[in-house]
This record gives structure tokens, sequence and C-alpha cells, in this order.
């Protein structure tokens, strides 16, 4: 009895954290009407999830585009199938890898950030300071967030995407087990990929954006505990985020499929 409590309690926390976090989902997007009037705020989170996540997230997707390249191309090249490999690795990096590999590397950087920040806000009382000053806090906090990664994560998106594109065709080029001239390489890939992929690739990106930025926020707003309570809400947020991208990714590819 007492392991058929624990599930049940455990069942219960879930659904009660998965309504929590679509409550703050609907007011946070029925405050998007407030945008206008902060612009500066969206757009100083849309340059530290954009801006300041571009240097590594371009460092990350040359290695993934060069390993894949290297990895297929040596398969391929051994059934003599090399002009293949820009189909592969263009395809993989614009409706999968490019998308959940770049919303992964914003979770752990700017999720676990938001998670911290609205969390030391709500630890030291600073959230209870912006209701006495009549400023709605999802308003003022999630609102600007969860806009900025909803259009900075895409972009983020496409220079992920072609650089990785980049980096798997130097490899075929100047690999000898490959020999795959970049002209071919390119020339093959764009016959394949059509603006649908692109589409899907990026509507992938939008709504993992949507769900770190909506993470980040709810995980803040619930913390509690002081210092430890704000590192814990800080692992919390990535461990969630990763896997609703992953729970996402799924349904979404399905749905796309």
């Amino acid at each position: 009895m007492r392991i058929l409590e624990t599930i049940g309690r455990k069942i219960l926390n879930v659904a009660q954290s998965a309504g929590e976090m679509l409550a703050l989902l609907l007011e946070t997007v029925y405050y998007c009407k407030e945008a206008p009037r902060n612009l500066p705020a969206i757009f100083r989170q849309m340059s530290e999830v954009g801006i300041g996540t571009l240097p590594i997230a371009s460092l990350m997707s040359l290695f993934i585009g060069m390993v894949l390249a290297l990895q297929t191309g040596g398969t391929l090249a051994l059934y003599g199938s090399q002009e293949a490999l820009g189909i592969i690795v263009g395809l993989s990096m614009v409706k999968e890898l490019g998308p959940v590999m770049t919303s992964l590397l914003v979770a752990g950087r700017v999720g676990s950030a938001m998670a911290a920040e609205v969390g030391a806000m709500e630890v030291y009382e600073e959230i209870d300071a912006l209701k006495t000053l009549e400023i709605n806090p999802v308003r003022y906090l999630a609102m600007p967030r969860l806009l900025a990664c909803l259009f900075a994560v895409p972009a983020l998106t496409v220079f992920s995407i072609i650089i990785g594109i980049a980096g798997g065709g130097l490899i075929a080029d100047i690999n000898p087990k490959i020999n795959l001239p970049f002209n071919v390489y390119y020339d093959n890939m764009i016959k394949f990929i059509d603006y649908k992929d692109v589409f899907q690739g990026l509507l992938k990106a939008m709504v993992f954006g949507g769900i770190v930025a909506q993470v980040g926020c709810y995980v803040g707003f619930k913390t509690s505990g002081g210092a430890r309570g704000i590192g814990e809400s800080t692992t919390r947020s990535v461990v969630l985020s990763f896997l609703l991208i992953f729970i996402a990714d799924y349904f979404l590819t399905r749905l796309m499929l």
C-alpha cells in the first residue's frame, strides 16, 4: 500500500505541475498583447538567447556536421554511394540535429539562467515587490522570455544548420576516403531538400524554444529554500527542458510524416 501511495502521489504531482505550466502558458500568451510596450526587454532577451549563444552553437554544429559526414561518408564510399552524403547530412541537420541540438544548448545555457534569475527574485521576495507595485510578474518576466525564445531559437537554428552542412561538405571534400567535391555534395543536397523540410525544422525549433522559456520561468516561480533552492531549480529546469524537448520532438515528427 505504501508503494501504491507513493506512485499515486507522484502521478498527482506530475498532473498538478502540468496543469500549472499550462496555466502559466495561457497567461503568458494572454499578456503577449503587451509586447509593443516591452520591446526593450524582449530584444534584450533575444540578444542573450541568440547572439550570446551563437559562438558555441556554431562550433557545436560545425563538429556535428563534420562527424556526421566522417562516419556516414566512409560507409557510403564502401558501396560507391558517397554522392548521397549531402542528402543525408542536409536532411539530418535541417529536420532533426539542427533544431534539437540547438534547443538543448539553449536549454542548458539560457534556460538554466532564466530559472536561476527568476528563482532568485522569488527567493529574495523581489516578485512580491513587483506585485506590490502592481506589476504582473508574468507580463514582466515570462512574456518577454517566451517571445524572445520563439523568435531567437529558430534564427539560431538557421545558422546552426548552415554551419553544420558546411562542415559536412568540408570533410567530404578533403577526406581522401570520401573524395566528394563540395559542388557535388551541395548540388545533390539542394535537389532533395525542399521548403517543407526547412519549415518542419524551424517549427520544431520554435516549439522547443517555447518549451525552454516556459520551463525556465515556471521552475523559477516555484523556487524556494534560499541559495540551495536556486541551485536545485537550475538543475530541474535543464532536466525538465531536455525531457520535454525529446517528447515534443517525437510527437512533432510523428505528425509531420
